[in-house]
């Protein structure tokens, strides 16, 4: 096939899911959530990045020390992994552990034994999807998927043929075991970011990357 022909298919291809909404994956609350009957639909996230939340008033300060517990694969029937592989599914719990491990160092002292003044969080990975090979980076490129992903870059939405990541954050006072915080979101990279488009996992781990960084930005 003539590749100016292919590209141009492409691009009706794009732009056709653009204007019709292209199915994408929305996070629910989980079944089998410890704080599944907590959450509620988040009316104040316009971004529709975390479409439920928990939230009491807390003076996150007074908390110096934190508990990362392993983090936990989502096996309920509700799980939104599609078809992914278990192989897929270890690597980003592992991403995942060590990304939020990093991020958390910068503010708290991450220990094992339960204190005063420490946080507990728990971290649930329920769903991903990853990228589409190749045309998920030539979308970017032509005419029709650049006019798309140039929406949805400036309204901060996903980007065409991209992956993401959904998981579960659920923050608890480490002393009481009391529950502070908890909300599914869902996590991609920017719309034009190429880097995150190349390798089936790429575009979700950037997403967890951008989690963390939404995490630090609560607790700090």
């Amino acid at each position: 096939m003539n590749r100016s022909i292919a590209v141009r298919g492409l691009g009706t291809l794009v732009l056709c899911a653009g204007l019709g909404g292209c199915a994408s994956v929305a996070p629910v609350p989980y079944s089998e959530m410890a704080s599944s009957a907590y959450l509620a639909p988040d009316k104040s996230d316009a971004s529709g990045r975390v479409p439920y939340r928990y939230s009491t008033p807390v003076d996150w300060r007074a908390y110096n020390k934190v508990i990362l517990d392993p983090v936990v694969v989502y096996r309920g029937k509700d799980h939104q992994f599609g078809d992914m592989s278990g192989k897929d599914k270890a690597t980003l719990a592992a991403y995942m552990q060590t990304c939020f491990a990093d991020r958390l160092r910068g503010r708290f002292a991450l220990v094992r034994e339960r204190g005063p003044n420490m946080l507990r969080i728990r971290l649930t990975l329920t769903g991903a999807v990853t990228n589409t090979p190749v045309l998920g980076t030539l979308s970017r490129f032509d005419m029709a998927g650049a006019i798309y992903n140039g929406v949805q870059a400036a309204r901060d939405g996903e980007g065409t043929m991209t992956g993401s990541v959904i998981y579960g954050v659920e923050i608890f006072d480490a002393t009481s075991s009391r529950l502070l915080s908890a909300y599914v979101t869902k996590q991609y990279p920017a719309a034009y970011d190429i880097k995150a488009t190349a390798g089936a996992l790429a575009a979700a781990t950037a997403g967890l990357d951008k989690g963390a960084d939404a995490l630090m930005a609560q607790l700090n």
